[in-house]
């Protein structure tokens, strides 16, 4: 379940990198893989300016969790129900700091600009394909191709500055049923009575006995 919510999480980073927006109204979705047809939906979204969260809709005994971004102290938190614990990493040690370094900018009817800031894809090229709706929603849509070769294509919503839908090499997903709305602090915060998981001692090789 923990890397499973994590990839989930590392995943969506890199799609909004691509936008390079900041979504500018909160609001809530849900997350569905379009590179498995009929299959139901992967994930529930929350976002709050600058928090994310994304629940994996797992089943069975072992599903659950959550991962918490915060973007503004470039932190996330990982949060384990099953054993009331929760824990923290820095964003700079999941990957490149780039991917997460461009979201206060931007303009959704100009967004290549900023996305040829970064630079790992400077040699890439980016252009607007035009206005398209995608479940219900006005969105513009945008097709990058990074040095490699590999084409992403990206719809961003003009309302929330957010992906709506995205088409890469190895991933295409969308949201659904997105709602316009405040969304609550708590969601964005550890539960009362997790245990913070102390990953230094974790790292520490087993003394013998």
């Amino acid at each position: 379940m923990l890397r499973s919510i994590i990839r989930i999480s590392g995943f969506f980073a890199v799609v909004l990198a691509a936008s390079l927006v900041l979504a500018q109204a909160e609001f809530s979705a849900e997350v569905v893989d379009l590179q498995k047809p009929g299959a139901p939906t992967t994930a529930k979204l929350y976002f709050a300016k600058d928090k994310m969260r994304i629940e994996p809709q797992a089943s069975g005994p072992h599903g659950g969790g959550a991962v918490i971004v915060n973007f503004a102290t470039q932190t996330s938190t990982v949060l384990m129900p099953q054993q009331r614990m929760y824990m923290e990493m820095s964003i700079q040690a999941q990957g490149p700091r780039q991917t997460y370094s461009f979201f206060a900018a931007g303009d959704v009817q100009d967004a290549c600009g900023d996305w040829q800031k970064i630079s790992h894809i400077q040699a890439g090229t980016c252009h607007k394909v035009g206005t398209d709706t995608v479940n219900g929603r006005s969105a513009v849509e945008y097709e990058a191709t990074n040095s490699s070769g590999d084409v992403t294509r990206v719809w961003l919503d003009a309302k929330v500055r957010f992906p709506l839908k995205w088409q890469g090499k190895n991933n295409g997903g969308e949201l659904r049923n997105l709602q316009d709305g405040s969304q609550p602090a708590s969601l964005f915060e550890a539960p009362a009575g997790y245990t913070k998981m102390d990953m230094g001692a974790m790292m520490q090789p087993h003394q013998q006995q």
